[in-house]
């Protein structure tokens, strides 16, 4: 079956000496992986390497069977040219890590889209501002909506969150509640906006807790998530 559908460029793997493996999030079917013949090859192919940057935003023409596990890319063209997450150390820090980490929760192979429409959304946003540097902690709690994590916002004003549980409480129960000053810090960013990253100024310490803490949160929540390799290098560009 051809489909024409929009896609997100997850990761990209050489496969043997001539091919690449490309996993994508799709409009039309979810997380779907491909097989590119000969991109790396010295003829000409229509088909490069260079299109399936992290969290690059495409127009595919696909060939999609249900029985098969990699399936083929027919044509291919930028959907929206990036200005700066492919070009700027720092967005282009926070792409690489959000890539793998959607490469990590996103699983199902089926349409949702308002998870598509918010990962489109909100990348076309970073790429036009000046740099938040707490982008990708909004991105990851604006996330948990859409793969069925949301935290329970309910009694916000209660003195400790329960991680684990997802939920304010009256009394700490365990060693994922807190408290005082971290649950402070997350708080502020829960529900904030995107264009409101500059209403809770933090230090580079205090984002680098917040992002510890929602990271936690995502192990908590999510069967198999493990803290990211780039996470390393994300911090070192940022402090």
């Amino acid at each position: 079956m051809i489909i024409s559908t929009k896609a997100v460029i997850l990761s990209k793997l050489k496969y043997k000496d001539h091919d690449l493996i490309v996993r994508a999030y799709t409009a039309s079917n979810g997380v779907v992986s491909f097989l590119v013949k000969g991109a790396f090859s010295s003829k000409k192919t229509k088909i490069k390497p260079a299109y399936f940057q992290p969290l690059s935003l495409l127009q595919l023409e696909i060939d999609y069977k249900n029985n098969r596990d990699l399936h083929y890319i027919k044509n291919v063209r930028l959907q929206q040219a990036y200005s700066a997450l492919h070009t700027d150390i720092l967005k282009s820090t926070v792409v690489i890590f959000l890539a793998e980490i959607l490469t990590m929760v996103l699983k199902e192979e089926a349409p949702n889209e308002g998870l598509y429409t918010y990962i489109e959304t909100a990348l076309l946003w970073f790429d036009t501002v000046d740099c938040n540097s707490i982008f990708h902690h909004q991105f990851l709690m604006g996330l948990t909506k859409y793969v069925g994590v949301s935290p329970e916002l309910s009694n916000p004003t209660l003195p400790f969150f329960n991680l684990e549980a997802g939920l304010y409480q009256a009394k700490s129960s365990g060693r994922y509640c807190i408290s005082g000053s971290k649950l402070t810090l997350f708080n502020s960013i829960l529900g904030m906006e995107f264009d409101n990253y500059k209403s809770e100024p933090m230090n580079s310490a205090q984002k680098q807790e917040l992002l510890n803490m929602i990271l936690l949160y995502f192990k908590l929540h999510l069967q198999g998530f493990k803290s990211p390799k780039s996470l390393v290098i994300l911090n070192q560009v940022f402090n």
